[in-house]
């Protein structure tokens, strides 16, 4: 990789966190105005439709969305629903800055249902690097202190270990598919359950509302699209770390937006909780695995894809 397509690739990842964020912020305005979670989830899924479906067009073309697989997706939605719920709760029961923060041990999940599930060999070290990450958690969230809401923090990590499983299941369906066919079945398919439900639980919004609403689902998908675009310019090892710069921007916005800082101990525990995933993605590079497990392999796996399609092809005239 040159140096210039390395910046192209941790340029995008850092616009990703930032949209990511800004969906976040989004979220909970559009929660303080009487958006129901039921109703967030359903407009994150609708109106990143057309956002992906551009970048299919555009990219490998709308050909590739056909699946053989549909059963395979909708089980991806299936858990991913219940992963979206949870992330979605933490971030509305949460400051956003202690949301983001808990949000990064995604990576020590992974390492535990590596170990577990996939039988992946984790040694000491890894094993350390989880202790830790868990002990940042504590330090945190000061369970029994109501230093912040216990609940909240619960569905936080709950969201955090489903992405992990998440993250086995995109590794699983990134054998056949890429990854703007695998975000498309999962936000088409999620319309249907969200559908039904949400006529019990529709109510009149104003304009600004529904431009939250709608707001939700095109930076969320724009953000997706850049997450994923980000692996065609640079490898998981380069681009991941950036990911940790969601807490600056969850900081910033927290403050601009809702004028609340992060509490003392956040600022102590979220660098035990960076670090330690930074380490554990620091063992698997180390070790020779081509993807970290706090990326969707799925994403990676079609970069790489593409990349090959790019190098096969001949150039323009």
């Amino acid at each position: 990789m040159t140096g210039d397509r390395t910046l192209t690739g941790l340029g995008l990842r850092i616009l990703a966190v930032m949209l990511l964020t800004f969906m976040s912020v989004l979220l909970k305005l559009a929660e303080a105005r009487g958006a129901k979670l039921p109703e967030l989830m359903l407009f994150r899924q609708l109106f990143a439709i057309p956002v992906v479906l551009a970048w299919v067009a555009i990219g490998p073309g709308l050909a590739t969305l056909r699946t053989q697989r549909l059963g395979a997706h909708a089980t991806r939605t299936a858990i991913g629903l219940i992963g979206m719920s949870l992330n979605f709760g933490g971030v509305l029961l949460l400051p956003l800055a202690e949301a983001t923060t808990i949000s990064f041990t995604v990576p020590i999940f992974a390492t535990i249902l590596g170990a577990l599930v996939l039988k992946e060999a984790t040694g000491r070290h890894r094993w350390a690097a989880v202790v830790i990450g868990f002990a940042g958690v504590l330090i945190v969230t000061q369970p029994g202190s109501g230093h912040i809401p216990l609940f909240g923090a619960s569905a936080a990590l709950a969201g955090a270990f489903m992405t992990s499983i998440i993250a086995i299941q995109l590794r699983q369906l990134g054998r056949t598919e890429n990854a703007g066919t695998t975000v498309f079945w999962f936000s088409t398919l999620s319309c249907i359950p969200l559908g039904l439900v949400y006529p019990f639980i529709a109510t009149a919004h104003d304009a600004a509302t529904w431009a939250l609403l709608i707001g939700v689902g095109i930076v969320g998908g724009m953000g997706q699209i850049a997450f994923t675009a980000a692996l065609r310019f640079a490898p998981v090892s380069a681009v991941m770390p950036m990911d940790y710069s969601g807490l600056i921007w969850a900081t910033l916005f927290g403050w601009l937006i809702f004028g609340v800082l992060p509490g003392g101990w956040t600022f102590v525990g979220a660098p035990i909780i960076v670090a330690s995933g930074l380490y554990i993605v620091w063992r698997e590079r180390r070790r020779g695995v081509p993807a970290s497990p706090v990326i969707a392999p799925a994403e990676a796996a079609d970069a790489e894809r593409q990349a090959q399609t790019d190098e096969q092809r001949p150039p323009a005239l």
